[in-house]
């Protein structure tokens, strides 16, 4: 059997993490324009809406840039279909599933279901499972702090959204109404003190969710850039708890997350003397 000393370390170039912070209403200053005012309330507004929603579904096709040495930029991209359900009201565990398809055909699963996250990569039938019992605020954080794995827009699968962009400062612009597939979008540009620039295009109505992002990293050489479109929104998916669980197909290697082995290998680690 080839031996993987990876242990799914392709996984965290699929799942890039992406954050889209907005200024926080304490850190406003008084002179901002009305531009700026609108951007500000408009995401605020996208915020608290997908922070109330007890369940819900997206498909993301992502892009990102990787800079060669030539200085030329190549795109790659993924495919991810996204289910979040926090269903407080019907007493049962918060849980998270995402398909990935990256653009060179390897296909991923992240499972959470309320007590244990597991990572499959389906082209060497190989996973992960870690044991987190709690809540998927909790388990994002976990996997993101402890485990190093990254999620891309994580920060909007948060229940706690609107506080956790609180915590960020950057200036706003509104650019202009405009479509995305077939939906009327406020085009809004960000700024941010940390280098860091994005574009999002929220939709206008009663259901302001995202319909497209795009991070610029101005401070990364060559600038390059991460985009996202977000379609097929479904504030009321239908259920099942078989979409949360995870059997091992025949044959699959259950292996560890690189974390974890370095965590055991540090404490096993002897000191001077040949004590641990």
């Amino acid at each position: 059997m080839k031996k993987r000393s990876w242990y799914l370390a392709s996984l965290v170039v699929t799942l890039t993490v992406m954050t889209v912070p907005v200024l926080s209403a304490e850190n406003q200053s008084p002179t901002q324009s009305p531009s700026e005012l609108r951007a500000m309330s408009i995401l605020k507004n996208m915020s608290e809406y997908l922070a109330h929603a007890e369940r819900f579904s997206v498909t993301i096709r992502d892009g990102c840039d990787v800079v060669q040495e030539s200085e030329q930029k190549i795109e790659f991209g993924n495919l991810r279909i996204v289910t979040v359900s926090y269903p407080d009201r019907l007493r049962r565990p918060d849980r998270l599933r995402i398909e990935v398809e990256r653009s060179d055909g390897q296909k991923d699963l992240v499972i959470f279901d309320g007590k244990d996250m597991t990572i499959y990569t389906a082209n060497d039938n190989i996973y992960a499972t870690t044991a987190r019992q709690g809540t998927l605020d909790q388990e994002i954080k976990y996997a993101l702090d402890d485990l190093k794995i990254r999620m891309p827009l994580s920060l909007m699968f948060l229940s706690t959204f609107p506080g956790e962009l609180d915590k960020l400062g950057v200036s706003a612009e509104y650019v202009e109404t405009t479509t995305i597939t077939d939906v009327p979008c406020d085009h809004l540009a960000v700024r941010t003190a940390g280098g860091v620039d994005f574009q999002v295009w929220i939709a206008q109505g009663a259901e302001p969710l995202p319909r497209r992002i795009v991070i610029t990293y101005k401070d990364e050489h060559g600038q390059p850039q991460f985009s996202a479109d977000l379609s097929n929104w479904n504030l009321a998916p239908n259920l099942s708890d078989a979409l949360f669980a995870f059997t091992p197909p025949n044959g699959a290697e259950r292996i560890q997350f690189l974390a974890e082995v370095r965590s055991a290998a540090a404490t096993a680690t002897p000191t001077k003397g040949g004590k641990k």
